[in-house]
This record gives C-alpha cells, structure tokens and sequence, in this order.
C-alpha cells in the first residue's frame, strides 16, 4: 500500500466520531490548498444566476432520514452543505413511522419536517426543492450536479442519498392501501394491526420466511400463494407446522371500505377475511445519476444498491452513498444512522486531501 493510502486509512480508521486525530506531515500543514471550484469553470452553465452561492463542501442528492442525518453532521463541522430534494421520499406513503427512537408514530413528512428545520438553524446549512438530472465528476475534488430547472451547483463531495422505488404487484385495490394496511415491513407497522387476521402474499422465497416471522402480531395467517408452483412440499409442510393457513387460488382483488382492508377476492369468487396484508417488494434506484458518476452496483435482498466501503465511499471517489441505496435491510432508524456515517466521513475525506502526500 502507498503512503498516500496508507495515510487516508490510517485517519478515517482511527477518527471516530469523538476523536480528531488528522494524520498529516507537518509539511502537508504547510501546503494546505484551498480546491474551491472556480466560477470561469468552462463546465458552468452561463445563464446561472451569480447570485446565488453555487459552490459547497458537500452536495447532498435526497433529503430525507438519510440524506438530512448527512447534512446535519457537516453543517455542524461548519463546512458548506447544500440538500437537494425532489419531494419524494418512499415513506410518503405512510401514516406513521414507528420504531424510531424519539419519533415513534409521527409522520414521516412530520419528522422530516423537523429535521430540515433543525438543519437549517445553521448557517453554513442550504436547501433546495427539486430534481437532480446530471452528476459528474471533472477532476479531484470537483463535481457538478445540473437540477431540471437548469441550475448547476459543484461542489468538492457528493453523497447520493435518493431512496429507492417500490415496485407493488399489480393486484386491484393493492396499490390504494400501501402503507396503510398494506404493507411490507411488520417491525415498522406490525403493532398497529397485531391481533387481527392477516394475509402474506407469496412473491418469493423471501416470504416464506415473512410468514413465520409475523406470528408474532398475529395468531391468524393466511398465506396466499397466489397460485404459484414454486413452493415445494417441504416449504407447504414447514408453513402448516406453525400453524399457518395455505390459500393456492389466485388472487384478484382487495376489498374493504377506503383504506380499510376486509379481505382478499380470489379469482373463484370466494373472500377471504383478513385485517392486514404483508408483501415482500422488489425495489429499484430511479436516478440516473449513479451511472453518470461511474458508481457501481451490487446485488440486495429485494433489488440492486450502491456498492459503498465500509465508510460509505462509493467505488467513484468523493462519492458517498446512504440510506435505502446503499443497503440490503431497511428501516427509518437504518437509514438515519447511514446518513450519520456517511456524513462524518464525506467530512473527514475533505480534511485528508488537503494532505499533498494524500495523492
């Protein structure tokens, strides 16, 4: 390993979070150079408004748990942060976010309303409503991120912070009650519902392992296979050990009053009576952008994510990546706590390459 690798390991290894100890040669000290982007830039859009401030520290693609837990941090190392946000978030879809630590049952919009708050109290903090179309990385410590309203921002790290996109069988009445009484994760609104009856629909050998774990909110299961061939008679037998219901016609509909669930329509016609429906969903990165940045991906348990290090660098350096993206398991406090991460060491990355022995 080079001494310039040796040095960045060396810091980001042995800073935590309570501890600052920068590895640089006092020669490095000496050589500090400052990296601002330059506004003559042959890359900068010349119709941008001047005045407005367009060069930060850390850009921030996403704002919500996991993109403002990001920009949290490094607004508090008092280094330029700017939040870019297309409003919206994959819990949208939710009444409340549960299982999160000082937030349990708010909304969603609700704690990411106070976040952002929270974050703008400093100065140093900056926001923007809208959507990020081009990424691009033009040289060390130099990016530029182009919104669709044609303003460009650069800035000297970028952490991609976007979520992912839930895609839902396409089962009449399903898509109405997502989040609601439709859902895919029991930890985060299993309580709400315990007691009742529910229903697990077969969408891989994922859920056959979903319906064993929610017996634990409800003493009822009903397992739709949805008429697939794919469970073999070792998996039915398992499923019917615990107790569990077995269904094999397909399934047509929901039904129940609004949001309500009632029970699942099956293609005989027949009802069957549940209070609530879990279903494991594939899920995918909707943004061009990892692939403008040169980012590459990796397989997850329920779709493709971002390829980070165990510091949330991306395979492209300067480029971080947290929250839904760049994990295999998801929840709110998951995604706060990756934003943490990659929020601290976005930082400490900036403080590094100042050291000329770094490159």
């Amino acid at each position: 390993m080079n001494l310039a690798k040796l040095a960045r390991r060396s810091f980001l290894m042995l800073s935590g979070v309570a501890s600052t100890f920068v590895l640089i040669p006092k020669k490095g000290l000496e050589t500090i150079m400052n990296n601002d982007v330059k506004a003559d830039s042959p890359s900068i859009n010349p119709t941008v408004e001047q005045s407005e401030q367009r060069h930060f520290d850390v850009i921030i693609i996403g704002g919500n748990f996991a993109g403002l837990s990001a920009a949290l941090q490094i607004a508090r190392t008092r280094r330029q942060v700017l939040v870019i946000d297309a409003g919206k978030p994959r819990n949208r879809f939710a009444a409340g976010s549960h299982g999160f630590l000082g937030h349990d049952g708010r909304s969603p919009a609700q704690i990411a309303q106070i976040g952002r708050e929270q974050f703008l109290k400093y100065p140093t903090a900056h926001f923007i409503e809208g959507k990020a179309i081009r990424a691009e990385r033009h040289q060390v410590d130099f990016f530029s991120v182009e919104l669709e309203s044609g303003s460009i921002y650069q800035s000297k790290r970028i952490i991609l912070a976007m979520g992912v996109v839930d895609h839902l069988p396409e089962i009449l009445g399903l898509a109405e009650r997502w989040g609601k009484t439709v859902n895919a994760c029991p930890y985060c609104h299993g309580y709400e519902l315990a007691g009742e009856t529910w229903g697990v629909l077969y969408r891989g050998e994922a859920s056959l392992h979903q319906a064993k774990l929610v017996l634990d909110w409800s003493d009822n299961v009903v397992f739709f296979s949805n008429g697939s061939d794919q469970i073999s008679a070792d998996n039915r037998a398992d499923l019917e050990s615990y107790g569990i219901t077995i269904e094999d016609t397909p399934v047509e509909s929901l039904v129940g009053e609004g949001e309500n669930l009632s029970g699942v329509k099956l293609k005989d016609q027949r009802v069957v009576p549940i209070k609530a429906l879990f279903v494991i969903t594939q899920s995918s990165i909707n943004s061009p952008l990892i692939s403008q940045l040169g980012c590459e991906l990796e397989d997850g348990l329920f779709g493709s994510m971002i390829k980070t290090n165990n510091l949330k660098e991306t395979t492209v350096e300067g480029v971080f990546a947290a929250g839904d993206i760049a994990r295999a398991l998801h929840n709110a406090t998951w995604a706060a706590a990756d934003g943490v991460s990659a929020g601290i060491f976005a930082h400490q990355s900036l403080i590094v390459s100042r050291n000329p022995y770094y490159r």
